[in-house]
């Protein structure tokens, strides 16, 4: 009886691994790298690592503070949904007060340390999504699929975080990142939306404008902010190299969106956002390797 006792405690601890999943580390690596693409693309002299770093980890904590507090709020509606209901909440190996507790945790630390190590300008933005997410985005998600523009925005802010951390200024080139990466998200998260509509409508998600269940509506407004994406990518080149990379990008992004409205199936929508995660971090780069061997911001 005594050992089992002992053990009891043990047992009721999370693994470090679910606190971890906890902070969706595959959408923190996306976020992280795009304040670090911003960072990059502000720095006219030499690129201050130390700062950088700040950036980095500010950006990781408000980020995992994103997507614990997010599963937080929505741990119900996580339980309803195939590709959710193994999460750390609605299984039960994490309790909630305990990941409310890891996520406010992570808010307050990330900020502290983007308005401390950084500059405050970049501190308020990283708030400024983090509330747009958490108190504008989740729960409009339950309501009106308008709820995806609030969530773009909020999306859009990591490189503007990042440009802001290095003298505390922006710029007129910090409204064309964030416009690239507000236009991005529509497909990204349009596809999704459509590729798990059925288990979004189990839970009760306003994800698709009447549901739109032969995906046509869908395809052809992919189609055209994949369009607008382009143009947007274009406005402002820095040589060859940049100009043909982003049009080999987008052609492929182009591609999947006409196959996706010709096809409408599952696999054309899997394709689809499959090529939106690899579009961004090779445009970002690509924008980062060109911009800085032409002198240009």
């Amino acid at each position: 009886m005594k050992a089992l006792l002992l053990k009891r405690p043990a047992a009721m601890l999370p693994s470090l691994a679910d606190l971890l999943r906890l902070t969706k580390p595959r959408l923190e690596i996306l976020v992280v790298f795009a304040a670090a693409a911003g960072f990059c693309l502000a720095n006219r002299a030499g690129i201050d690592w130390g700062q950088l770093c700040f950036l980095l980890l500010g950006m990781a904590l408000v980020s995992g503070a994103a997507g614990t507090l997010n599963q937080v709020l929505e741990t119900c509606q996580d339980g309803q949904m195939a590709r959710t209901c193994a999460r750390p909440l609605p299984s039960g190996r994490v309790g909630r007060r305990v990941a409310l507790l890891l996520g406010i945790g992570l808010a307050v630390s990330g900020i502290a340390c983007l308005a401390l190590k950084t500059t405050p300008l970049a501190a308020c933005f990283a708030g400024a999504g983090l509330t747009l997410y958490l108190g504008v985005y989740t729960p409009m998600k339950r309501h009106t699929p308008y709820c995806i523009v609030p969530g773009a925005i909020a999306g859009a802010l990591p490189p503007v975080v990042g440009w802001a951390a290095v003298d505390g200024s922006l710029a007129r080139e910090t409204a064309l990142l964030f416009g690239i990466l507000f236009t991005w998200q529509m497909p990204h998260l349009l596809s999704i939306a459509w590729l798990h509509r059925e288990e979004y409508a189990r839970a009760r998600f306003e994800m698709l404008q009447g549901e739109d269940g032969s995906g046509r509506a869908t395809a052809k407004k992919i189609l055209l902010l994949s369009a607008l994406l382009a143009l947007l990518t274009l406005i402002r080149t820095a040589g060859m190299v940049y100009f043909c990379g982003a049009l080999l990008l987008n052609g492929c992004l182009l591609a999947c969106a006409v196959q996706f409205l010709r096809n409408r199936d599952r696999e054309s929508a899997r394709r689809l956002f499959l090529a939106s995660i690899v579009y961004l971090p090779l445009l970002l780069t690509l924008m980062m390797f060109a911009f800085s061997h032409s002198g240009s911001r």
